[in-house]
């Protein structure tokens, strides 16, 4: 295991032994990735061998299914006794390796070459599950494709599209479907602590969440440091929640004092990429709701009706450039063209929607950098301050392509977002020079 061991001053060459250091350490962990893949594919094949052992016990017995049943749970034992895990948790493993193995073996293959990781197996296999096993390879290979140009986190949406897009009965009739299940529960925790649980659509539940934050931090930057309030953004987002429940509206806006004040003015805000054709009613597929999964035509039709503040992007329906783009704050065209394009956080992985991000000069503007759309970029609070007080460093190349470098010097592109959305020349901007 390599050691750090140098020096804390740079004239002492303590920068350079730490450099070293984390690249060995690097070096090591991708080593040590391609064992742990080595060993989790193989655990899932023994695990769906196990599987289909108890299949082939209980074939040609009268009470199959029970007989089958039967002879799963007792390998599952004898699994659970070794792995030291509970029977039925061994059996539900058995189960998720034979639907891998026998269902989405191009996905198998690709992880055990090491082309994808178990967080995209996850998302496919998830995915995967409205896709007909008639169209399962041909989505197999479009999704696999998808992963390997990015993290989980970051095709997740795209995969679910693509697989819903596949799938025999179309998003919006099983989201009419499944809204008719949303409820409310509370689930008893301890302490005198409890759960309150509401299954809502996702593009109201995101909406929920962005309203509650933006209250909640008006609230954390209007408090007064000497007043004793350290509650952290969760627990005043939960403050928020039962005041607006229990009252209708906050019982305390530190914004203006008591009474009602701007918090109540605060109105959620979600970004949501629709094609020109869903608008138009002529296509059904889902639409992607920037920073978390899927919503259906429907609903995105609605938002886009009904809500005046709403920033709307229209693609044309065969390339996908971008043919008009509202207004999103008067006199700064650069914001709307940026959040159009960038959609999410540029830091490689991240997925934090542009809307909860700031816009970064990719060349400071302390050091001569323009205010031009060659050199800005979306970038969430924790990667833009890791920008500017770490050793990470950032490029921006024609197109919107950001080359981010690793302290150990390891070079990671992060392209602009895939179509939905694509873009012809930006508007008045100028070639970056050479660098």
């Amino acid at each position: 295991m390599t050691e750090f061991t140098g020096a804390a001053d740079p004239d002492a060459g303590g920068v350079d032994a730490y450099i070293d250091a984390l690249s060995g350490l690097v070096a090591e962990a991708v080593t040590v990735a391609a064992h742990v893949t080595a060993a989790q594919v193989a655990e899932v094949r023994v695990l769906a061998a196990a599987g289909r052992l108890a299949e082939h016990q209980a074939a040609g017995e009268r009470s199959s299914v029970r007989m089958h049943d039967m002879a799963l749970r007792s390998i599952a034992a004898e699994f659970g006794g070794v792995l030291r895990v509970t029977d039925r948790t061994v059996q539900q493993r058995i189960g998720d390796a034979r639907e891998l193995v026998e269902c989405y073996p191009a996905t198998l293959s690709a992880w055990e070459a090491g082309r994808i990781t178990r967080g995209h197996v996850r998302v496919i296999v998830d995915a995967g599950g409205v896709v007909p096993a008639e169209r399962r390879p041909a989505f197999e290979v479009d999704a696999i494709r998808m992963c390997e140009a990015d993290t989980p986190n970051r095709v997740r949406a795209a995969v679910e599209i693509l697989a819903e897009r596949t799938s025999e009965r179309s998003f919006t009739e099983r989201h009419r479907e499944a809204n008719g299940c949303r409820k409310v529960r509370v689930i008893p925790g301890q302490a005198g602590m409890s759960d309150l649980i509401a299954t809502v659509p996702t593009v109201i539940a995101d909406g929920i969440m962005d309203r509650l934050t933006q209250q909640a931090t008006t609230i954390i930057d209007a408090r007064d440091a000497q007043d004793g309030d350290d509650r952290r953004m969760d627990q005043v987002r939960a403050d928020v929640f039962t005041d607006l429940l229990l009252t209708a509206a906050p019982a305390l806006d530190l914004a203006t004092g008591d009474g009602a004040g701007s918090l109540g003015a605060i109105r959620a805000q979600v970004q949501v990429i629709v094609p020109a054709l869903t608008l138009l009613g002529a296509d059904d597929g889902p639409v992607d709701l920037i920073g978390r999964t899927p919503i259906d035509a429907e609903t995105a039709r609605c938002l886009a009706a009904n809500a005046p503040s709403w920033a709307r992007v229209l693609t044309d329906p065969v390339d996908g450039a971008v043919i008009a783009v509202d207004r999103y704050r008067p006199g700064l065209p650069q914001r709307r063209f940026l959040r159009a394009r960038d959609q999410h956080c540029r830091f490689p992985g991240c997925r934090r929607a542009a809307i909860r991000c700031e816009i970064d000069h990719t060349v400071d503007a302390a050091r001569g950098g323009p205010t031009a759309l060659w050199n800005l970029a979306h970038l969430c609070q924790r990667h833009h301050s890791m920008k500017q007080f770490t050793r990470w460093r950032v490029r921006q190349s024609s197109g919107g392509i950001l080359e981010w470098t690793s302290p150990t010097g390891r070079v990671y592109r992060e392209d602009a977002p895939a179509p939905p959305v694509a873009f012809v020349a930006a508007p008045a901007a100028s070639e970056p020079p050479p660098f």
